[in-house]
C-alpha cells in the first residue's frame, strides 16, 4: 500500500493499493490551511493501520508554505514507518489517464499560474510531459485542452507512482519545485547596532 500526499494547491491525502486502486482519499480545495488538515487527513485514510511500502509526495510546483507542509509530513511519516519517499511532479498527476495533449495549470497566486504541457500517455500509460513545470503571468492560447486545477488528487498521484514502480521507471528529484524566488532574502552583511 502507498500513502500519497499532495499540498501543491489544495490538500489531498490518499491510500492507494497498487493492484486495486484508491482505497481512501481525503481532499480540500482550500489553498490555505494545509497544516491544520494534513494530520487528520492522514489519520482518516490510514484507518485500520495498513502496511505501507512507500509514501508518495507531490513536489510541486506550488507556493512555498503549502508545499513544504506536505513534503515535511511525507518525509516524517516515511521515516517513522521505515519506508521510502517516492517524489513526483504534482502536475503529472493532473495528466494521469489523459490520452490527448493537455496543458495543466495550478494557481501560483500573485496573478500567476504554474503550468505544464503533456503529449498524452506513453506505452506504460504514464503522462508524457513535454514542457514545464513553469511559472507565467499569462499563457498564450494553446491547441492543447487546458485543465485548470484547484487541487491535485493524491489518489491519482498514488496511481501514477504505482505505474512507475511496475514499469521500473525513475521518480522525480527529491527537491521541491517552488519556481519562484523566496520573498525573504538574507541581508548583505551584519546589521549595525547603535546604542
Amino acid at each position: 500500500m502507498l500513502l500519497a500526499i499532495d499540498t501543491s494547491a489544495g490538500t489531498s491525502v490518499a491510500l492507494v493499493d497498487p493492484e486495486s486502486g484508491i482505497v481512501a482519499q481525503a481532499d480540500s480545495d482550500d489553498p490555505r490551511g494545509h497544516a491544520e488538515r494534513i494530520g487528520s487527513f492522514i489519520e482518516r485514510v490510514l484507518d485500520g493501520g495498513p502496511v505501507l511500502t512507500g509514501v508518495v509526495v507531490g513536489m510541486g510546483p506550488g507556493p512555498f508554505t503549502g508545499l513544504r507542509v506536505g513534503i515535511a509530513a511525507a518525509r516524517a511519516f516515511a521515516f517513522g514507518r521505515g519506508v521510502p519517499v517516492l517524489p513526483l511532479v504534482s502536475h503529472d498527476a493532473l495528466a494521469w489517464g489523459i490520452e490527448e495533449p493537455v496543458l495543466v495549470t495550478t494557481d501560483a497566486r500573485r496573478r500567476e499560474v504554474f503550468w505544464s504541457a503533456y503529449d498524452g500517455l506513453d506505452a506504460d500509460r504514464i503522462p508524457v510531459r513535454v514542457e514545464g513545470p513553469s511559472l507565467a503571468k499569462a499563457l498564450a492560447p494553446s491547441a492543447r485542452r487546458r485543465i485548470d486545477a484547484l487541487s491535485v488528487s493524491a489518489g491519482d498521484l498514488g496511481l501514477l507512482a504505482a505505474a512507475l514502480l511496475r514499469a521500473g521507471r525513475p521518480f522525480a528529484a527529491d527537491e521541491p519545485l517552488y519556481l519562484r524566488s523566496p520573498d525573504v532574502t538574507p541581508s548583505a552583511g551584519p546589521k549595525r547596532v547603535t546604542g
